[in-house]
């Protein structure tokens, strides 16, 4: 009679489900190992791919190699940080799009500064109007003698032809700020039509500037018109000459961008020949 080997019912085998979560972290450590090596080439765009194949790995259990955004070769990774693959207007650089409107800007300002010149000179109104280029804006002085009688904010028939010329060249110009501002002299004013000096700078805005506006086109809400009396002197008002200087008009074309770190005028021209 053959002998059998008697078997033990149930064989000790060892525990090997932790191999699974082990293999899950040794995945993930060598993704962390190789997204450490690129990050000294990647750019924004990547990694946004990389988080996203992060986000992915952790919520939905796929392995984060699975992903094929994360590792790109060609030609954009010898792309240097920060610069873009063309020249293109959508790939510059904010500063650089701000740089690029203000050249368009000085050029659109130098533009209607020298159409204003024009005018000016073939009417022969070189002594009643200038034109002023600054940092800040493009200013048309005029002389109040030019546009109104004196104590009066009517403008003279033969003085609305001037309205009616700025309006039309700032039709070129629709995208600008406009400003109509009325000055007077320290003299003062009492009239049954106006109280003070403020009161007869603002009506003289606002009337110019009607004048200005009846010309089609012009959109009224970027327009604006503003008194300021004798509070903005540029002469003394001790003399003549300097009283006379301080009763004036200026429409100014206001800048969009403004160069805040100069001050410095970049032109400032009169119309005397």
């Amino acid at each position: 009679m053959s002998k059998r080997h008697k078997h033990n019912d149930h064989e000790e085998h060892a525990d090997e489900s932790w191999l699974i979560p082990y293999a899950d972290l040794m995945t993930l450590l060598l993704a962390l190992f190789i997204v450490l090596y690129s990050m000294s080439s990647v750019d924004a765009k990547k990694f946004e791919e990389m988080a996203e194949a992060f986000t992915i790995a952790f919520n939905t259990g796929s392995g984060v190699l699975d992903s094929p955004a994360i590792i790109r070769t060609g030609p954009q990774m010898d792309l240097p940080t920060g610069k873009a693959p063309s020249d293109g207007p959508e790939n510059r650089t904010v500063e650089e799009q701000r740089q690029a409107l203000m050249q368009k800007e000085q050029e659109d300002l130098e533009e209607l500064k020298r159409q204003l010149d024009e005018y000016i000179r073939d009417h022969g109104l070189t002594t009643q109007l200038e034109t002023q280029l600054n940092l800040a804006q493009l200013m048309l002085v005029i002389s109040d003698n030019a546009l109104f009688a004196s104590g009066s904010a009517s403008v003279k028939d033969e003085s609305r032809e001037l309205g009616l010329a700025i309006g039309k060249m700032l039709q070129q110009y629709p995208d600008y700020e406009v400003v109509v501002t009325g000055h007077t002299d320290t003299e003062p004013i009492a009239t049954y039509q106006f109280e003070s000096n403020w009161d007869l700078s603002g009506t003289r805005a606002s009337r110019f500037l009607g004048v200005i506006l009846s010309v089609p086109g012009l959109e009224p809400e970027r327009f604006s018109a503003v008194g300021r009396g004798e509070q903005q002197p540029i002469a003394t008002n001790e003399t003549v000459e300097g009283r006379a200087k301080n009763r004036r008009v200026e429409v100014s074309i206001i800048r969009k961008y403004v160069d805040m770190d100069n001050t410095q005028e970049i032109s400032t021209a009169s119309t005397t020949p």
